[in-house]
C-alpha cells in the first residue's frame, strides 16, 4: 500500500524530478536547503526502490524521517541530525567501505549531491511535517520475554489417576480438554530402571532391582520415595547430569581447528560440573562460578567460557587482520555458549546485524563481548578457596613433599622435573651475581627464574626488578633476544644462543643484582606456554640444556659452582636413600600435577580491550564505540564504569542472568531438565527460546516450574535448587505412568507431547556403554580424575588416531573418556555421541545398521560378553541354566520366560553363553528406556 506522503510527492514531483536534480543541486548546497526540491528527488530517484514501502532491504527504509533515524538490520541510525559523521545512510553513499557501496548497481551519486546530503543531516535532517517523530524503543510482546506469573494449579476432578503433584494438576487439565487421560501406573520393575538411568545413568544392579520390587509389593510409595531418595544422593547422578550440561557447551578437550591440539587439564572443569550437581549447588551460584569462578575461589569453574572451539594463535598467524578476525570468532563461541545453554536465545544471529526474530540488537552483541572481553582462550593456574578438595589435596602433598625435601637438603643441591620446567635446588647463597654456563652449543629458553629464602614467590630476577642481565653477543641466534629470558611470558618469547665449537665458546647468561641477594632455587624452561596449553604432543616441552652448571660470585669476585647437573646424578647415584628421596619427590609431583592446582585450560585473563560495533561483523570496519552490558529488551543495564574491571564486568551480568526479573533464565533451566525426565521440553527447542523457537506446549505449567525454581514454596526446599525441581518432575504421576501406547491417545497426540503416557526413547551412547560393564562386573565407579585416553600421541598438525578403546585401562564412565573434537571413537559416535563442534540441548536420535554392528561384533562388546558369561557361571552353580538366568538378571534385571530360557539354551549350548549375552546386548529392551 502506497503511503499518503509517498502519493503526495509523486503528484508534485515526478515531472520536475530530474530537473530539480540535475539543475538544482548545485545552486542548494549554497542556498537553503529545500527538503522538496533538493532532497527528496534524490532519495525517490537512487533509494526508494530497495528501501521503500515496498521492499526494504535490510530492514532500511528512507521513506519517513523516523525510518532514517531508527536505521535497519545494521543496528546504526541512517541518519543522526547534526552529525552527518556518525549517519550510516552517508557513509554508504560516500563509499567509505569498497565492500558496501550504495546504490549497488547504476551511477553512484555525485559529488554534489552527496555533499548537499551532508549538508542537510549537519543542519538537522529537516523533513517538514515530520519533525515531531521520535524514535521508540518498542518492547517485544514475544512470551519468552514476559515476566513470569506464577499460575495457581488447576483442580482436577477425575480421580481416576492419582495428581501427585502440581505438575500433574497441570497436565491432566491439558489432557482433558484434549479429551484423553495418563496412563496407569507402571510396574515395578520398570520404575526402578526408568528412575536409574534418568538421575543416573545406570540400570539398577540384579540386587538393587530385586530388593526394590520386594519393598514395592509391601508400600510402593513409601518404596518408590527411598529409591528416588538414594539415586538423588549416589554421587553418580552428577556424572548423569553434568553429561547434559557439557552436552549443550560443546565442552571438549581439544581446540576442534585445523591443529586440534589438546587442552591441558581441561577436565577438572567437567568434574567441577559433576560436583556442583551432586552439592546441588544453587543454580544463580552455578552461573556465577561459571562466569566469575576467578573471584569465589572456584577457578576451574571458567572452564565453561572456553568450552567451545576455538583457532590457537600458531594457526591463525601473524597478520593482524588476521588476529582480529580471530579475537572476534573467539568471542563469538562464548556467545554461543551463554546464549544457547543459559538464555535460550540465538545471540549469534547478531553479530552482523540486528536480531531477524528476536529483541536483540547489533549494539546488545558487541557490549556483550565487551563484558567479556578480559577472556582469553588458554590456560592458568585456576583460583581455588581454601576448603577447595583440591585445595586440601595440595596440602597434604605439599606437606610430604617438604618431607622429602629436607632429606635431600642435607645433601647438597639437586634436580627436580616438574615436567614443564626444572627446577635446581642449592644451599641458601647470598651473592651480587649469578652465572649459568650450558655444557650444549645450542641453547633456547623461554625463561629462567631465581628464587630467595624470604619471598618464595618472589622471581628475583625478573626485569621489573633492578637486575642486569649479560650474554656474549656473538653467540647470540638473532631471533631469540637475552631480553626475553626474564620478561615473565612463557614461550612467546625466547632466549637462544649458540656455541661457537671451533673455540671452545658454549652460551652462557649472567644476572647482576644492585645489592646481594641470598637465592637457594632455579627454574629453567623451554616452552613453558606448551605445557599450561597442551598435552600429549610429540616434541612437547623438548629441553636442550640438558647439562649446565649454576655459578655465583662470592665477596672476593670469585666464580664458585653451586649446583650443576652431572654432580647432582653423581651424587644421587652414590646415595641410595637421597635417590629414593628424589624418587618420591618426582612421584608427588605427579600426584599435584593431577590432583592439586595445575595449570588448566580453563581460560586466562587479560585487560579489557575497549570495544565497537563491527559492521557487518568484520573488525576491519569499526562502527561505534560500545560498554559492558547485556539485552536492552530485559534491562540490560549492568551499571558498571566504563574502564570496570573484568572481573566486575563477568560478575555484573552473572547478577543480571539470574535476577527475578529476567524471565529467560529461570524458564530455560526447568525447561532443560524437563528435556532429559521426559525426553522433550515442554519448549522443544530447548536452546531457542525466540521468534524461531517452538511454543511451549504447557505455557502455564513452564512458569509455574520456573517461579518454584526460584522461590520454592515447596517445605524444605532451596532456591534455585536443581534437584528440588527434578525431585518434583520424577515424583509425579506423569513419570511414574506407562510407556504402553493406547490407540485412543494415538489418534489425538500421536508423539506423547502431553504426556498421556511416559514417552519411551533409546538411551544415549554412554547408557548404553556403562550399563554393558556394570553387567560385567568390569566398571571403574572412581568419581573425577583425568580422563583415559584412547588415542594416540601426535604431531602438532597430525590428527589424533583410537589406539585403544575398549581395554582395561577404559573401563570408566564414558563422561571420563577424552572428548577430542573431530575424531570418531569408532564404537558409540554411532550411537549419535556429540563431537562437541556443535551445541546439543537435545541429541539427535539415529537408526543405522552400524549400531547393531557394533553392539555384535566390536572388540568392546565380544570382549565384555564374554566377562558377563563368566561372572554369570561364577555367580551360579556353573549349569548352563543357572548360567543364562544370572545373565538376564545382569542385563535386563529379570529372570527369562520359558521361551526364551529354551531358545537361549540352544544357542548356548552350540555356540556359547557369550553369543547369547551379545544377543541381549543388541535387544531392544537393553537400549531403551522403558
Amino acid at each position: 500500500m502506497r503511503t499518503d506522503f509517498q502519493q503526495r510527492f509523486n503528484s508534485m514531483l515526478f515531472v520536475t524530478s530530474l530537473l530539480v536534480m540535475v539543475g538544482t543541486t548545485a545552486r542548494a548546497i549554497a542556498k537553503d536547503i529545500d527538503f522538496a526540491k533538493d532532497i527528496y528527488p534524490i532519495l525517490k530517484q537512487q533509494c526508494l526502490e530497495c528501501h521503500g514501502p515496498d521492499e526494504q532491504e535490510s530492514a532500511f527504509r528512507v521513506d519517513t524521517r523516523l525510518a532514517l533515524l531508527e536505521g535497519g538490520d545494521y543496528g546504526e541510525p541512517g541518519v543522526v541530525p547534526g552529525k552527518p559523521e556518525k549517519s550510516f545512510m552517508l557513509e554508504a553513499i560516500r563509499g567509505d567501505d569498497p565492500d558496501f557501496v550504495m546504490p549497488p548497481e547504476g551511477d553512484p551519486l555525485s559529488k554534489d549531491q552527496i555533499a548537499l546530503l551532508t549538508r542537510w543531516v549537519k543542519e538537522g535532517a529537516v523533513w517538514p511535517g515530520q519533525m515531531n517523530v521520535k524514535v521508540k524503543q518498542e518492547k517485544s510482546d514475544h512470551w519468552s520475554f514476559q515476566k513470569i506469573v506464577r499460575h495457581k494449579p488447576p483442580q482436577v476432578k477425575d480421580n481416576t489417576v492419582p495428581v501427585r503433584n502440581e505438575i500433574d494438576a497441570f497436565l491432566q487439565q491439558r489432557l482433558s480438554q484434549a479429551g484423553i487421560s495418563p496412563s496407569a501406573e507402571a510396574d515395578a520393575l520398570t520404575l526402578i530402571r526408568r528412575a536409574s538411568i534418568v538421575l543416573t545413568g545406570l540400570p539398577p544392579t540384579a540386587d538393587e532391582a530385586t530388593a526394590f520390587i520386594s519393598a514395592y509389593t509391601k508400600d510402593a510409595d513409601k518404596a518408590y520415595q527411598q529409591l528416588v531418595d538414594r539415586l538423588m544422593a549416589s554421587p553418580h547422578f552428577g556424572e548423569r547430569w553434568a553429561q547434559h550440561w557439557l552436552d549443550v557447551i560443546r565442552w571438549a578437550e581439544t581446540n576442534g581447528s585445523e591443529s586440534n591440539m589438546y587442552r591441558k587439564n581441561a577436565w577438572i572443569y567437567r568434574d567441577y560440573v559433576i560436583r556442583a550437581f551432586n552439592e546441588d549447588k544453587s543454580y544463580d551460584q552455578f552461573i556465577l562460578e561459571q562466569l566469575a569462578g576467578d573471584t569465589v575461589g572456584m577457578g576451574e569453574a571458567t572452564g565453561f567460557l572456553v568450552a567451545g572451539p576455538h583457532v590457537p594463535a600458531a594457526t591463525v598467524g601473524q597478520q593482524p587482520e588476521a588476529q582480529r578476525q580471530a579475537k572476534a570468532d573467539r568471542m563469538d563461541e562464548i556467545m554461543q555458549t551463554i546464549g544457547a545453554s543459559m538464555m535460550g536465545v540465538t545471540i549469534g544471529c547478531a553479530r552482523c546485524h540486528n536480531h531477524k526474530f528476536d529483541p536483540i540488537s547489533i549494539n546488545d552483541y558487541y557490549s556483550m563481548t565487551a563484558v567479556f572481553q578480559d577472556v582469553e582462550f588458554g590456560g592458568r593456574f585456576p583460583e581455588f578457596k581454601e576448603d577447595h578438595p583440591r585445595r586440601i589435596r595440595s596440602k597434604e602433598l605439599w606437606k610430604e613433599l617438604v618431607k622429602q625435601r629436607n632429606i635431600m637438603r642435607n645433601n647438597g643441591s639437586w634436580k627436580e622435573d616438574w615436567i614443564a620446567w626444572e627446577e635446581v635446588h642449592f644451599k641458601p647463597v647470598e651473592t651480587k651475581s649469578v652465572r649459568i654456563l650450558f655444557q650444549t652449543n645450542s641453547v633456547r629458553i623461554d625463561e629462567l627464574e631465581i628464587f630467595g629464602t624470604k619471598d618464595r614467590s618472589k622471581n628475583l630476577i625478573h626485569n621489573s626488578e633492578k637486575v642486569q642481565v649479560d650474554s656474549p653477543l656473538e653467540l647470540q641466534n638473532p631471533r631469540g633476544d637475552v631480553s626475553a629470558i626474564n620478561d615473565g611470558e612463557y614461550g612467546t618469547q625466547v632466549w637462544a644462543s649458540k656455541g661457537i665449537p671451533k673455540e671452545n665458546k658454549k652460551p652462557w647468561v649472567q644476572f647482576t643484582f644492585d645489592q646481594p641477594q641470598q637465592i637457594n632455587r632455579m627454574r629453567i624452561s623451554t616452552n613453558r606456554e606448551d605445557y599450561f596449553e597442551t598435552e600429549y604432543l610429540l616434541g612437547l616441552n623438548p629441553r636442550n640444556f640438558s647439562d649446565y652448571r649454576v655459578e655465583v660470585q662470592d665477596k672476593s669476585g670469585k666464580w664458585v659452582v653451586i649446583a650443576g647437573t652431572y654432580a647432582i646424578k653423581k651424587v644421587n647415584e652414590d646415595n641410595p636413600k637421597r635417590a629414593a628421596a628424589l624418587e618420591e619427590i618426582q612421584a608427588l609431583i605427579l600426584k599435584l600435577d593431577e590432583e592439586g592446582p595445575r595449570p588448566s585450560f580453563v581460560a586466562n585473563f587479560i585487560r579489557p580491550a575497549k570495544i565497537h560495533v563491527l559492521r557487518r561483523g568484520s573488525p576491519e570496519n569499526l562502527g561505534d564505540e560500545v560498554f559492558p552490558a547485556a539485552i536492552s529488551e530485559l534491562a540490560g543495564d549492568l551499571h558498571l564504569a566504563e574502564n570496570a574491571k573484568g572481573t566486575q564486568r563477568r560478575t555484573a551480568f552473572a547478577q543480571w542472568l539470574s535476577a527475578s526479573e529476567n524471565p529467560l533464565t529461570s524458564r530455560v533451566l526447568v525447561n532443560r531438565l524437563w528435556h532429559h525426565i521426559f525426553g522433550q521440553g515442554i519448549v522443544s527447542t530447548a536452546s531457542d527460546f525466540g521468534e524461531a523457537g517452538a511454543l511451549p506446549t504447557h505455557p502455564e505449567l513452564l512458569d509455574w516450574l520456573a517461579a518454584e525454581f526460584m522461590e520454592p514454596k515447596t517445605e524444605g526446599a532451596k532456591p534455585w535448587s536443581m534437584k528440588h525441581l527434578i525431585r518434583q518432575m520424577v515424583m509425579s504421576h506423569a513419570f511414574r505412568q506407562q510407556s504402553t501406547p493406547r490407540s485412543d491417545c494415538l489418534a489425538v497426540d500421536a508423539n506423547a507431547t502431553l504426556l498421556w503416557r511416559f514417552p519411551p526413547k533409546r538411551v544415549e551412547a554412554e547408557v548404553i556403554r556403562d550399563s554393558i560393564l556394570l553387567a560385567s562386573g568390569s566398571l571403574d565407579t572412581t568419581i573425577g580424575g583425568k580422563s583415559y585416553r584412547i588415542h594416540n600421541i601426535k604431531k602438532r598438525y597430525s590428527q589424533w588416531e583410537v589406539i585403544d578403546n575398549h581395554g582395561p585401562d577404559t573401563w570408566r564412565r564414558l563422561i571420563y573418556q577424552e572428548r577430542m573434537r573431530r575424531v570418531d571413537d569408532r564404537l558409540f559416535t554411532a550411537f549419535d555421541f556429540p563431537d562437541c563442534g556443535q551445541i546439543r540441548a537435545k541429541r539427535p536420535v539415529s537408526t543405522t545398521p552400524l549400531q547393531a554392528l557394533n553392539l555384535m561384533n566390536s572388540d568392546f562388546v565380544v570382549e565384555q560378553s564374554e566377562l558377563i558369561a563368566k561372572r554369570a557361571a561364577s555367580e551360579t552353580d556353573g549349569s548352563d541354566a543357572a548360567s543364562l538366568k544370572r545373565c538376564f538378571q545382569l542385563t535386563l534385571n529379570r529372570d527369562p520366560t520359558s521361551n526364551e530360557l529354551k531358545a537361549c539354551l540352544e544357542v548356548a549350548k552350540q555356540q556359547g553363553l557369550n553369543i547369547v549375552c551379545r544377543a541381549i546386548l543388541n535387544s531392544n529392551e537393553f537400549a531403551f528406556l522403558p
